[in-house]
């Protein structure tokens, strides 16, 4: 039939639809790129090293005098300004090598012009001076002792209120701390200690120096009266700094670091730091892992309100061996290799908490190893209960939103999965290659998919799909029958999650009077069907009976 011709109403009307799904496309497209976190592009300029400077008054209240020194390297042509992150802080004076620059501070903001365009390659060192109380990342308050303290803590983007900086993880450099306090207090902070010198009108000068590029929400320093224990049996030197109140406890309470540092050592590669220090400070978390210089939330050592579970190799707290182990593991992965951007938080927050396991698995027991594990598999289901997203998640805009069971308890299990798909020679050798390509600098779920892929000759990409971009998790029912005419067993697997089928080999054991055997069922959808001569009925089925999946499953009897 040929077509009438369209008259003018009925043109006017499609065409107003046409442009109805014009604006309703435009305002999809606005709302996606809206959901979408917007980060801090290391795309203008990049920082090389920053020499902070710092003068503390008398009662660790404010910041008397500041200077900080940020050398950069321009990235593209002809940058006219070098748009820093800064707070609310007094500012003094901003030179640009050694010249006074114009400058215009907006929220959180701080943008330099540049005395002449720079262009890619070029170097320029920008000194800011400043001083007042900061509103937040350097915390002025009381430790345990009631005594003045001030520590830094600045995950995610909190450093910029003390130091100004391009706040992001990927903006590393390495930093000297410079740092003047009363001649009571200790001072600590990132890399060796370079020395202190006494000064006129009670005061002491301490000098530290990070040699090894760090994210900025890693680079900190603590002041307070507290008292330095020094622990042994480590070529790295090894330190406690506590509240005196927790001197007698903190050699005990600390005792797993050594051996942490060792094990990880071995596993991964050589302790990365001038060393390590373990602090017991002001942190909103139950550890920062600033890098060497790691502090721990002011009451670590408290008792519990409850009977505590205890470690049978430490005698302290399994609590306290857990976040030990898990902080110390964040100088490998968080630190030294840290995720390019947010979406990758996994690479930092799912690698400690699955090391912390394999610490319980050297140092306490398989069966603690186990235990750990089930207990991360539980506190991922609940939260998947309420909130379904990728470990990959480049959509939630609170970054503290962020430290959720996905990227720490599932992305623990993604990478015991990949043990176990892989073997321990593999899965090690790829995270050793992974931790070496990307030492002191950054790293996507990419880059450790593909040292995995090298070291096991395996295709990775579905698995990585299924598990760190993709959501949920597998429900298994497995459902079999058997004749006795034929003693043939009959195995249906089912995948009852709404996500695709995840590709994951699942061990079945099969028990009969006459013993017990183990199949792997291969899934190549969301149902799998598999036929098994055997000379006997099973009196039992068990998926995964080595818990190497994160699952749920159900075993059910066929009529």
């Amino acid at each position: 039939m040929r077509d009438l011709p369209t008259s003018r109403h009925g043109q006017a009307r499609r065409g107003g639809l046409r442009s109805l799904v014009i604006i309703l496309l435009y305002a999809f497209l606005a709302l996606t790129v809206e959901a979408q976190r917007r980060e801090r592009l290391v795309d203008t300029w990049k920082p090389t090293h920053f020499n902070v400077n710092i003068s503390l008054d008398n009662q660790l209240s404010t910041i008397e005098r500041a200077t900080t020194e940020v050398r950069a390297t321009v990235v593209k042509q002809n940058v006219n300004t070098i748009d820093l992150d800064f707070g609310e802080l007094t500012i003094d004076s901003v030179n640009v090598d050694d010249v006074p620059a114009r400058f215009e501070r907006k929220p959180n903001r701080l943008n330099v012009q540049l005395n002449r365009p720079a262009n890619k390659g070029d170097e320029v060192e920008i000194t800011i001076k400043y001083h007042g109380i900061p509103r937040d990342g350097l915390i002025l308050t009381k430790d345990r002792d009631g005594k003045p303290s001030a520590t830094g803590d600045n995950w995610p983007d909190r450093v910029h209120n003390w130091i100004p900086c391009l706040d992001h993880p990927s903006a590393k450099a390495t930093v000297t701390f410079t740092v003047t306090a009363p001649v009571r207090d200790l001072v600590v902070a990132n890399g060796a200690v370079e020395g202190s010198h006494g000064n006129f009108g009670g005061t002491t000068t301490w000098s530290f120096n990070e040699r090894r590029p760090i994210p900025p929400y890693c680079m900190v320093i603590v002041v307070n009266e507290g008292t330095k224990l020094d622990a042994s049996g480590l070529l790295t030197p090894l330190s406690y700094y506590v509240p005196r109140i927790d001197r007698d406890y903190a050699m005990k309470g600390f005792s797993p670091a050594a051996p942490a540092v060792a094990l990880f050592s071995q596993l991964v590669a050589p302790y990365p730091y001038e060393k390590l220090a373990l602090i017991v400070g002001a942190t909103r978390f139950g550890g920062m892992e600033n890098s060497s210089a790691i502090v721990f939330g002011s009451n670590i050592f408290e008792p519990g309100k409850a009977q505590e579970s205890m470690s049978a190799r430490f005698g302290i707290p399994e609590r306290i061996e857990n976040v030990v182990a898990h902080e110390i593991a964040h100088q490998w992965f968080g630190d030294s290799v840290t995720e390019s951007t947010w979406s990758d938080l996994w690479l930092s927050e799912g690698f400690a908490t699955y090391f912390a396991g394999l610490f319980l698995q050297r140092y306490e027991s398989e069966d603690a190893f186990r235990s750990y594990m089930k207990r991360a598999a539980e506190r991922y289901f609940k939260y998947e209960e309420t909130r379904r997203t990728p470990i990959h998640d480049s959509d939630t805009a609170d970054l503290f939103q962020l430290l959720n069971p996905n990227n720490y308890e599932k992305g623990a299990w993604v990478l015991h999965m990949l043990r176990s798909r892989l073997g321990d020679d593999a899965f090690f050798r790829g995270l050793r290659a992974y931790y070496n390509s990307h030492r002191d600098a950054t790293a996507t779920s990419g880059d450790l998919r593909a040292a995995l892929e090298k070291s096991s000759g395996l295709n990775l990409k579905e698995f990585f799909e299924s598990w760190v971009y993709g959501t949920g998790h597998p429900r298994y029912e497995l459902s079999w029958t058997w004749s006795n005419e034929t003693k043939m067993l009959n195995l249906v697997l089912r995948q009852l999650q709404p996500e695709p089928a995840f590709p994951n080999f699942l061990t079945v054991e099969i028990s009969t009077s006459s013993g017990s055997q183990q199949i792997v069922l291969k899934p190549v959808g969301k149902e799998t069907r598999q036929k098994l001569r055997m000379n006997g009925p099973p009196t039992t089925i068990n998926i995964d009976p080595a818990n190497q999946v994160l699952k749920e499953a159900a075993v059910i009897k066929g009529i």
